[in-house]
């Protein structure tokens, strides 16, 4: 049985799948046309990467989509001049998708599915993604400090040393906070450049990347016509924080995950 629910994110109302029963098609009502859709996940949720590739079918058929930009491949890499039965192996050779360079991160087991649907529709899928030779250059980037505004970058700050569970020596949060900020500029240039007039670019990244007041968005030139969409598994990370505004135009919401203590095992594995 299929429901519907209203989130409340400030002063709007979100329709999203009701957290017991995750719609079986993606709701893009109310968000077409747009020229850019920024479509977030929780990298543990296979039901969001399930909604990625429903929604690149989905714009397919309607002969909306432009280009698919994913988070999990370098900036660079594409399908571009691929045929739409290219075997798996070609995709991947493309995509210089290696799950024993990027210690199993992206696994081509979850996000295949994904990139083989645009690949099918005679989609470009893009990287979007930093490139790693570029990390270390980034680190050193202070400009990259000012390239969002300064409650932005500290929120980033916090961010990086939340995400790192407070082990992060403090003289590494700057240059690891400026990788993120070149990941989120790489990504939303290589959106922006792969857009067609009357078509859709959809670019599939973690929900930090994506919300309007912290990530890509961020990146885009003022007055850029784009949506945001966050997957969460979790209906407490969607909110947002006090004060900070809308986020998103629309929560897809998906049954909650099991419960990881992430920062326990990062606790261990640095022994502090």
């Amino acid at each position: 049985m299929n429901c519907r629910c209203a989130v409340m994110v400030g002063a709007v109302a979100l329709l999203a799948g009701c957290a017991t029963a995750p719609p079986p098609a993606p709701d893009l009502q109310g968000l077409l046309p747009t020229p850019l859709l920024l479509l977030g996940e929780q990298h543990d949720a296979p039901e969001h990467q399930a909604l990625q590739r429903a929604t690149v079918r989905q714009l397919a058929q309607q002969g909306q989509l432009a280009a698919v930009v994913m988070e999990m491949v370098e900036q660079g890499r594409q399908t571009t001049g691929l045929p739409p039965e290219a075997s798996e192996d070609r995709v991947r050779d493309a995509l210089d998708w290696r799950e024993a360079t990027n210690s199993g991160a992206w696994a081509w087991a979850v996000y295949g599915p994904v990139v083989m649907a645009g690949v099918r529709a005679g989609v470009p899928v893009l990287g979007g993604n930093l490139p790693r030779a570029q990390m270390r250059p980034a680190m050193a980037d202070a400009a990259l400090d000012a390239s969002v505004p300064t409650d932005t970058l500290q929120r980033q700050r916090e961010a990086i040393r939340d995400g790192h569970c407070g082990v992060l020596p403090e003289a590494q949060i700057a240059p690891m906070t400026r990788i993120q900020l070149a990941r989120d500029r790489a990504m939303a240039q290589t959106a922006t450049a792969a857009l067609r007039p009357g078509q859709t670019v959809l670019l599939i990244a973690g929900n930090a990347h994506v919300q309007r007041d912290l990530g890509v968005p961020r990146h885009l030139d003022p007055g850029q016509p784009h949506r945001v969409v966050l997957s969460v598994a979790r209906v407490e990370v969607a909110r947002g924080e006090p004060g900070t505004g809308v986020t998103t135009d629309r929560l897809w919401l998906t049954p909650p995950r099991p419960a990881q203590d992430h920062c326990a095992e990062l606790k261990k594995q640095t022994g502090r």
